[in-house]
């Protein structure tokens, strides 16, 4: 019997990789170890300027991707925007996110789009798209409730949510509590790394930061701590090793991510496999899913110093930290792969 072939379709901005890139890389190979044949159709997306994007959108919808050298694609797993507009009679999207200056982020300081009539168009046009192609798919799951809240709330359309595993599943521990607190990922604005350099400066000494990844934040991010005189107690790892992430994790007291409406955020996951209380804000999306005030970690507003005082309870009460880095691991250690792919390939069955 003929494997089931299966095209898993991505965006690439080239030489940036983050989370979305790496789990689309490891749905493949989950796939492939499965017994599907697979394969990942990558274009590249650049999201500037706005005038470009359904240009660029378009590409997708007239790619052919229902047969290869005479031998048919059993299905397409399409995944963050503008893959989806992908054309295939078995069309399974995991959605990662929309193009969010579109949606939940428009209006704010980070989004591209101005009150020009014709970028007003063009974001009438990328929603009508959404609108379209999304509903085109046998089913649709989601990285999370709140990727499928934001879909429900502006385009109407109901999904799934269906939590991606971590990187290293399987792999995380817990150690010491240290002397630092840890952020890993990638360094850019949404991610609101700036934040946490600010609350160092309203939490207690011994206690340090480190901040593990790179992206286009860094040489501010350097700028900043050397003007509020924290070079001594935030540290910039830069790329970590597999091994260095796992024992940064292990041995940090506490795990801070801030993001701004976050989709997922595989820190929250990674923290609590690793035994670690997480400190967010009420505005950071995704983390909240899994995030419990008081009982596995805090949640506060997002400013420098509520965030400092809950680092300084978790540093001066390291068994507290325990305690919540405990309570926060039952939540996350059903996130299986298995049920993943269950759920995906459920139309070819």
């Amino acid at each position: 019997m003929a494997r089931q072939s299966i095209c898993v379709c991505s965006v690439q901005a080239p030489f940036i990789t983050g989370g979305a890139e790496i789990l689309v890389g490891e749905l493949a190979a989950q796939l492939k170890a499965r017994g599907f044949l697979v394969d990942v159709i990558n274009i590249p997306f650049k999201w500037y300027p706005v005038t470009d994007i359904v240009k660029q959108a378009l590409m997708w919808r007239f790619a052919e991707v229902t047969e290869s050298n005479g031998a048919p694609i059993d299905m397409v797993i399409p995944t963050k925007f503008p893959s989806y507009l992908v054309k295939h009679p078995v069309k399974t999207t995991w959605l990662f996110h929309q193009h969010r200056e579109v949606y939940d982020l428009y209006g704010t300081p980070y989004c591209s789009f101005t009150d020009d009539s014709e970028e007003q168009e063009i974001r009438q046009t990328i929603i009508g798209m959404d609108n379209k192609t999304l509903r085109e798919s046998q089913k649709i799951c989601t990285i999370s409730k709140n990727v499928s809240a934001r879909l429900d709330r502006f385009n109407g359309i109901g999904s799934t949510p269906l939590y991606p595993p971590p990187h290293y599943a399987g792999q995380y521990r817990s150690g010491a509590f240290g002397d630092y607190a840890l952020y890993a990922g990638r360094l850019e604005q949404l991610k609101r790394c700036d934040l946490l350099v600010e609350a160092f400066r309203h939490i207690d000494p011994p206690a340090r930061l480190v901040i593990a990844g790179r992206g286009p934040q860094l040489e501010n991010l350097e700028r900043q701590a050397e003007r509020l005189g924290l070079t001594d107690r935030v540290r910039f790892a830069g790329f970590v090793s597999e091994e260095e992430l796992l024992d940064l994790y292990a041995g940090a007291f506490a795990v801070l991510y801030a993001p701004v409406d976050e989709d997922y955020g595989y820190v929250t996951v990674e923290a609590f496999l690793s035994g670690k209380p997480v400190v967010t804000c009420h505005d950071s999306g995704g983390t909240l899913e899994f995030v419990e005030d008081g009982q596995s970690g805090y949640v506060v507003a997002p400013n420098a110093e509520e965030l400092g005082a809950a680092v300084n309870r978790l540093f001066a009460d390291r068994d507290k930290a325990r305690d919540m880095g405990a309570a926060g691991k039952p939540g996350v250690d059903g996130i299986n792969w298995d049920h993943v792919i269950d759920e995906l390939t459920e139309p070819l069955r």
